[in-house]
């Protein structure tokens, strides 16, 4: 899988020709994983990051806006491991700038981890604009992200998508946070069309459920801390990769009704 790809070069504005290295780096070929977030997940991000990279990844993270994250901290210590990109995947044309700067890059993860709420409102109370805002940020635009990015996976790697139990159809025996649960709902359903028509595609697809995590998200009465539930969503994704068909799992690897 090793080959002839291109290095971004922040200095010079263009790629540049690597030998042997799928990824901006040092010229060594390792697994290398494309992991791009919006919403609230600034800690779970990093973190998430930061498990790749201790497990001897190569990672592309990206961020949004211009401000320092706590992803530019952990640049400092992993070096050219680490590469930071800023993108928003709600902006299309962002979108297709991110792809152009990544062109001839292989990734053998992509990782796409988008999530909003409006709290625990009912559809009767929604405004219009938080439905449509809840639903592009959770359902369309990761979804977008996959179609732009996936030939940068190469045959034998595996596309990741942050779902959650309450998209789950089967396990909404308790309503609340109804717009939530229908943006997971409708996300799960997209991955399943785009499943569907890529069927003799041979590369892995996760739908990942992390559990009710402590973040700004999930919120202080969670039961997870980021650091219980993100080694369990990386160990997962390493564990199906290779399986076929689409997959939707949790954290501890555990199938989830649909």
């Amino acid at each position: 899988m090793a080959g002839t790809s291109a290095a971004y070069d922040p200095a010079r504005g263009s790629r540049q020709p690597t030998p042997t290295s799928r990824f901006p780096g040092d010229g060594e070929s390792c697994r290398a994983a494309l992991c791009s977030s919006s919403g609230p997940h600034a800690v779970s991000d990093s973190l998430s990051a930061q498990e790749y990279l201790a497990r001897g990844w190569r990672v592309i993270a990206t961020v949004r806006g211009a401000g320092r994250t706590q992803l530019h901290g952990l640049g400092e210590a992993a070096g050219e491991r680490l590469t930071i990109e800023r993108v928003d995947i709600n902006a299309v044309a962002e979108v297709a700038a991110l792809h152009e700067r990544l062109a001839g890059t292989s990734v053998d993860l992509l990782f796409v981890n988008a999530g909003i709420t409006n709290g625990d409102v009912s559809v009767m109370e929604v405004p219009t604009e938080t439905f449509t805002d809840v639903m592009v940020t959770n359902a369309l635009s990761p979804v977008r992200f996959v179609e732009t990015f996936q030939d940068l996976v190469p045959p034998s790697g595996t596309i990741a998508v942050m779902s959650s139990r309450q998209g789950s159809l089967t396990m909404n025996t308790t309503a609340g946070y109804e717009v939530y649960r229908a943006s997971k709902s409708a996300l799960n359903q997209l991955m399943r069309s785009f499943a569907a028509r890529h069927a003799d595609d041979p590369r892995t697809l996760l739908l990942i459920s992390p559990g009710w995590v402590n973040t700004e998200l999930g919120g202080p009465g969670a039961r997870l801390t980021v650091d219980q539930s993100v080694p369990g969503i990386v160990d997962t994704i390493e564990k199906r990769a290779g399986g076929s068909g689409i997959q939707f799992v949790d954290y501890l690897n555990q199938l989830l009704p649909w």
